[in-house]
């Protein structure tokens, strides 16, 4: 089956609001995500709201990276969509909840454009939480994170007989 893209939407909680909260600190964690998946930035738009927040996009090749900070609650939503085989949206993922400082996540992927060589188009969908614990002694270390699925589900694409369709 072929694909041609993945997509993720993360819900960051635990955040550092000293991180989330600097437009800067956003920009750059956000950057430095889409070079570490391997991908070539286009454009990058940045804003911080008043009081509290930030919104922003890496337009990348292979589609965007984009996010909004809630500093007063400790939360970042972020989306990751990268096309073809080469970008790797994990690590971008990975790197950008560490460095916003994250205690955990809730992580949703979307496959998408899936096909089975007939260009009719469907995605699936999983979603899981990362516990993304502290090491003890604040060095700022983490040990593999605890994940835990809590949902599994996958949206398949239901084919119809010519005979189905024509009662």
């Amino acid at each position: 089956m072929n694909t041609i893209g993945h997509h993720y939407i993360v819900e960051a909680s635990g955040c550092s609001p000293d991180v989330i909260g600097k437009v800067e600190s956003v920009e750059q964690i956000l950057v430095r995500a889409a070079e570490v998946a391997g991908v070539q930035v286009w454009s990058i738009s940045f804003h911080r709201f008043s009081p509290n927040g930030v919104s922003g996009v890496v337009v990348i090749s292979e589609s965007h990276l984009a996010l909004h900070t809630w500093p007063e609650y400790g939360y970042v939503a972020l989306d990751i969509f990268t096309c073809g085989d080469d970008a790797k949206p994990e690590t971008a993922m990975a790197y950008a909840l560490k460095e916003f400082g994250a205690k955990s996540a809730h992580i949703t992927e979307v496959t998408r454009g899936l096909e089975e060589g007939d260009q009719a188009f469907f995605h699936s969908i999983v979603t899981w939480e990362e516990q993304l614990l502290r090491k003890a002694g604040g060095d700022g270390q983490r040990p593999p994170s605890a994940r835990r699925k809590t949902a599994r589900r996958k949206t398949a694409r239901r084919k119809t007989s010519a005979k189905a369709k024509s009662q």
